[in-house]
Formats: structure tokens, sequence, C-alpha cells
């Protein structure tokens, strides 16, 4: 097991949450306690990097499920960057690949790409 650790940095459209570490049931109540400090702004992009994530179980889901949620709450939008493959194939089996912005590579987390897409638009 790795200790979970998430640093918050405030980008251009955004807070951004790098979470390292293991997202599972001993640790997902710890971000969704940050969460629920976070104030996000309609048009804001909350964005979670998932890069240094070792592993993630149902609790880490439904973790990430509750930040969707307060993004929509809120008006705002939200992206997974980094997103480790493991984690990928769950996202993609139960359809939350559909409802997340996804974007593997974790430096689009400061900003939209050069065409002026958000991270993760298609």
């Amino acid at each position: 097991m790795s200790p979970l650790n998430i640093t918050t940095r405030n980008a251009p459209d955004g807070p951004v949450l790098e979470i390292v570490g293991d997202l599972d049931y001993a640790t997902a109540g710890r971000l969704r306690e940050l969460l629920a400090t976070l104030t996000l702004r309609p048009g804001q992009r909350l964005v979670l990097d998932l890069a240094g994530m070792e592993f993630c179980d149902s609790s880490g889901i439904t973790a990430l499920i509750v930040a969707h949620n307060q993004a929509q709450a809120a008006r705002a939008g939200i992206a997974l960057t980094g997103v480790p493959g493991h984690t990928l194939r769950v996202l993609r089996l139960v359809g939350l690949d559909q409802i997340f912005a996804l974007d593997p590579d974790s430096g689009a987390a400061d900003g939209p790409d050069p065409s002026g897409r958000p991270a993760g638009a298609a």
C-alpha cells in the first residue's frame, strides 16, 4: 500500500488536485473531505491529475464520482488527466469515460491545448 498524498494548486481554469498513492477504502474519505472545501465557480474546470495514483478501488471510483457531482452542481467542468491504464480500463468498463473528460497527459492540467480546446476535449 502506498500512502495517499493530495496536492492542490490553482491553474488559470480552476483547481488542480494531484493524487499520488492509493485511492481506496481507507483513503477515499480524504479526497471527499478535500473536495468539500473547494469553491468552484461556473465555467471553471476541476482537474484531477491521477498520473501518480498507484491503485484505485470502488471507494476511489466513488470519490471521483463525488468530484464529478460537485463540479456539475457548481456548473463547472471536470477532467481526469494522467489516468493510469488499470484505472482507465475500469472507467471504460463501467461507462464513466462517458461522463469524465479524460486526458492521458498530466501536462494538460496546466490549461487548454494549443488548439484552444480544454484538456480532454475531442
